[in-house]
């Protein structure tokens, strides 16, 4: 038995996080499997429908993807009819990723979805966006930590 109290699961903010990205994960998994979309996908459309036309590269950094991850993602986009890429004239290296008529068309149903995940954490309004602030402080910090640690190996 740990004689050290912060060593016990339940103080442990990493599992906290954990436990809960894992279940709302599944909540979207569930709900987006309506319109054939996956978790990953659906990160894709949000930043689609934020901005049209991104270049991939950008995706990759809102995201927090290589290119790895995200270009099955975007071929099965493809492949749905969700997406399409272009190479821009001006640059024929930047690709830029487009929605279709289809994402669009979509967009209000996946709203919905994410009206419904919002509902299941039984936070009200203010708690939501609370939480939601707080989560992307930590989250600013820690990666400016880490980007300084790389940089100083």
């Amino acid at each position: 038995m740990s004689q050290f109290e912060n060593l016990k699961l339940d103080s442990q903010l990493c599992f906290a996080l954990y436990t809960a990205t894992n279940s709302i994960t599944r909540l979207y998994r569930s709900l987006l499997d309506e319109y054939e979309l996956t978790y990953p996908q659906y990160l894709v459309l949000l930043v689609l429908w934020e901005k049209d036309g991104i270049a991939i590269k950008d995706v990759m950094k809102r995201l927090k993807l290589d290119s790895g991850t995200l270009s099955p993602i975007i071929k099965r986009l493809q492949s749905a009819g969700l997406v399409h890429k272009e190479r821009t004239d001006q640059d024929e290296r930047i690709v830029r990723l487009y929605l279709t008529e289809k994402s669009k068309n979509l967009e209000p149903f996946i709203a919905e979805v994410q009206n419904k995940v919002a509902c299941h954490t039984e936070l009200s309004s203010e708690e939501f966006f609370e939480l939601l602030d707080r989560l992307n402080k930590v989250a600013t910090s820690l990666n400016q930590k880490n980007d300084k640690q790389s940089a100083a190996s």
